[in-house]
């Protein structure tokens, strides 16, 4: 758990925004984040572009406990189901096929328990230069 929170420690844009790892390990991530007023887009909801980034993230930290982690996102596909508008989000995923160099995971964001994104990613160890 404390390599995890020290990886999202040294993203700037999750400090940015504010997450926070809640659990790690095991091929299981789950990342929290407050909705706040600067998370907003012009009709008062979550951005989208917050909600990919907490499937994003969720998705490695996931792959990265199986993985571990020097990895990147290879692919991702988000699917809106209802607008994110108060409260706090919670990312949870969960690696459903590993092999040596990637993982593929599912991952669920509630916003105050209700379900509101859902999606899904492919992570891959990072090339190496050469």
């Amino acid at each position: 758990m404390e390599l995890a929170r020290s990886v999202l420690a040294a993203q700037p844009f999750s400090a940015l925004l504010g997450a926070e790892v809640v659990s790690f390990g095991d091929g299981v991530a789950e990342l929290r984040l407050p909705i706040r007023d600067e998370l907003r887009q012009q009709h008062g909801l979550v951005h989208g572009g917050v909600l990919d980034y907490l499937v994003d993230n969720a998705v490695t930290f996931a792959a990265g406990s199986v993985l571990g982690a020097d990895i990147v996102t290879a692919s991702l596909a988000v699917d809106y189901l209802r607008p994110a508008r108060d409260g706090e989000l919670r990312a949870r995923a969960w690696v459903v096929h590993r092999s040596r160099s990637q993982a593929v995971v599912r991952c669920d964001v509630a916003c105050d328990g209700d379900l509101c994104v859902t999606g899904s990613g492919r992570v891959s160890l990072r090339p190496t230069s050469g």
